[in-house]
């Protein structure tokens, strides 16, 4: 299984509009164009063999001793793999101009410049794609040397080189063996658009030195508007590039993730699509981009948002399913690709979701703050949109549902569903006495305290001094983190901590958090999976604003080390510490966001204590040391843990 390079041995390029991942060697392993959720043109990371791909990496002269290093250029989307060799340094830059319009685009550019800083290096480039997840056959013609076309399904895609770089056919692929050497450069230039006959205009490289320096001025130019300036800056300004980069730019949509089919146990069947915009995921994003100072962003989302409700309602009759592609269809298909491996073998590989069917009545409370943070519900449009779900919602409010992890083992009354709705009214009502809307106040209201009775009375497992799952377990779930975030119960209420205390015993791992226990509560599906990133950074933030800050920051700062080596995320990190499911997440990223958020927030509230004072503090070796008393007389006690189970600051 060598031929898959690890999930985390990836850093992404995108446009905006769609997105492509390049291996630390130099391979562009996934590409789907012309939007995120298209076919793909290259995924031999779901299928080495057929699903096809595009190298262009250094070799070593005699074989031996490459090393390569991926990095991202400082504050930009530009990413650049080194490879070193006895005989010199060289570099491949991949870079693709962002599309920042409202108009969706045919045509694509991905741009790779090769370059030798030192010495002298021999160049291999395969391009060798297959489009449509491989099922697609293709023609090519050959123009000249430097230009070759490949005839897909309704896309072409142009493999266009500079001087140094003579292409040639293999077959129905194009292949390129050059040397560069110390001060010199060459590129390819990838071009998609619709078959047709127009062809891109031949690349030099005065015009790929432009596109670098606008691809590079457009990235500092939008990070300028960051108003983070807190003690993890270069992560946290990472993390709002991949968000900026997973956000489709002409509907202000964001997706999940930029891949599909990536599994959360290395062969086994929980390998889903993550290519659509979520409701929740994306209503979640909402504070945090605006807590960053990214106001256009926010404002995208919750007119697309608004869009989908006034549209109408799903089959069922509900105002909102959980999602959509980007361009607010909601029609997800899920069908299983048999003819692709899988990632080592990680099979079946879904294309669509299903879960799209699915009843999760958490997505209105998330629907509601997003659409009422930030002051601009006022509008008429967006408070008739809240007012009808909110109507629709105070009469369908308590049935069971599959809940936010998308289960597939039946209904249940989900706690974290019927928080969410407790939010929902919440903030409706608030909106409405804020703004002087009209609105049936009372009936939300009698609502929301309903709701907020039922958490208390059967949310509560009175043995586990916690709150869990849904009302017939239990079982303890991660999701109940956002419980003090949202408003519901102070994060110093002794029911909390008593629920945080609980979970730090049964779902973290030295500071990685599992969502649930499958074992305990079964959700439909074969096989584990590894610690959710997501809730892994929840539990930062919850830990934070409970006071536990030596434990919520040395928490932080052990998740920060299992981002790959360009500071992303996937969704899960396996036994190992490897990095499992789709690439990059957003909402771990979003979620990373929120916590060093919560956590510069609480740090520099606190004021300078004692040693006595000092609870919880981790050693070396990430246990609980006792506190040492002013005295000396040893009395000190001992109350925490870094990993769980102690009652912190």
């Amino acid at each position: 299984m060598n031929r898959y390079p690890p999930i985390a041995e990836h850093g992404m390029v995108g446009d905006l509009q769609t997105a492509a991942l390049v291996s630390s060697g130099g391979d562009i392993d996934w590409w789907c164009t012309p939007r995120f959720d298209s076919p793909s043109v290259f995924a031999s990371l779901l299928d080495s063999e057929r699903g096809g791909h595009c190298l262009l990496a250094a070799r070593s002269p005699d074989g031996n001793g490459m090393t390569d290093r991926q990095l991202y250029l400082s504050d930009t989307a530009v990413l650049i793999t080194r490879f070193m060799a006895p005989g010199g340094v060289g570099e491949v830059a991949d870079f693709m101009v962002p599309i920042d319009s409202s108009t969706a685009q045919a045509t694509h550019r991905l741009v790779r410049v090769a370059r030798v800083v030192r010495g002298s290096l021999p160049f291999a480039l395969d391009c060798r794609p297959r489009f449509d997840y491989g099922r697609a056959t293709h023609t090519l013609t050959q123009a000249d040397a430097h230009s070759a076309r490949f005839h897909g399904p309704g896309t072409d895609l142009h493999v266009q080189s500079t001087v140094g770089i003579p292409l040639h056919a293999e077959g129905n692929d194009i292949t390129a063996r050059f040397t560069l050497s110390a001060g010199q450069a060459a590129a390819v230039v990838l071009t998609t658009s619709a078959s047709d006959d127009t062809v891109p205009p031949p690349p030099s490289l005065e015009r790929v030195a432009e596109d670098f320096d606008t691809c590079r001025s457009f990235w500092l130019s939008w990070l300028h508007s960051c108003t983070y300036r807190g003690r993890w800056r270069d992560i946290v300004n990472r993390s709002a590039i991949t968000l900026k980069l997973l956000t489709y730019a002409p509907t202000g949509a964001p997706i999940a993730a930029a891949t599909m089919g990536l599994p959360e146990q290395i062969g086994g069947e929980r390998n889903w699509d993550y290519r659509y915009t979520w409701i929740r995921d994306a209503a979640l994003s909402v504070r945090a981009l605006i807590d960053l100072g990214f106001h256009d962003e926010a404002h995208a989302f919750r007119r697309w948002l608004r869009d989908r409700i006034e549209a109408g309602g799903t089959a069922s009759g509900d105002p909102l399913q959980i999602m959509y592609r980007i361009d607010g269809d909601p029609h997800l298909t899920e069908e299983t690709l048999d003819h692709l491996e899988g990632y080592q073998g990680s099979r079946p590989v879904r294309a669509g979701n299903a879960a799209a069917d699915q009843l999760q009545l958490d997505i209105y409370g998330e629907a509601s703050d997003a659409l009422i943070v930030g002051g601009d519900i006022g509008a008429l449009r967006g408070w008739g949109a809240l007012r009808g779900v909110l109507d629709w919602l105070a009469g369908h409010w308590d049935r069971p549902d599959e809940g936010i992890w998308e289960t597939r083992g039946g209904r249940q009354n989900f706690t974290y569903s019927r928080l969410m709705t407790w939010v929902a009214f919440d903030r409706g009502i608030h909106a409405a006495n804020s703004f002087s809307r009209p609105a049936d106040v009372a009936r939300w209201t009698r609502t929301r305290d309903a709701v907020f009775q039922e958490i208390v009375d059967r949310g509560w497992h009175e043995k586990r001094q916690a709150f869990v799952q849904h009302y017939d377990t239990d079982v303890l779930d991660a999701s109940l983190l956002l419980m003090p975030r949202v408003g519901f119960i102070s994060p110093h209420d002794p029911d909390w901590l008593s629920t945080l205390d609980a979970m730090n015993e049964e779902l973290v791992s030295d500071s990685l958090v599992y969502r649930y226990d499958p074992k305990a509560s079964p959700d439909g599906l074969r096989g584990s999976e590894g610690t959710f990133n997501l809730c892994s950074f929840f539990y930062v933030e919850a830990l934070a604003r409970s006071g536990r800050l030596n434990q919520a920051r040395h928490a932080f700062d052990k998740m920060l080390t299992y981002a790959n080596h360009v500071g992303l995320f996937a969704e899960e990190i396996g036994p190992s510490g490897e990095q499992l499911g789709n690439f990059p997440q957003a909402f771990t990223h979003l979620s990373l966001v929120t916590a060093a958020l919560a956590l510069d927030e609480e740090l520099s509230k606190e004021r300078p204590r004692s040693r006595a004072e000092d609870r919880g503090r981790p050693t070396i070796s990430g246990l609980t040391a006792p506190a040492e008393d002013d005295t000396g007389d040893g009395s000190g006690d001992a109350s925490g843990s870094a990993s769980g189970g102690g009652s912190g600051d």
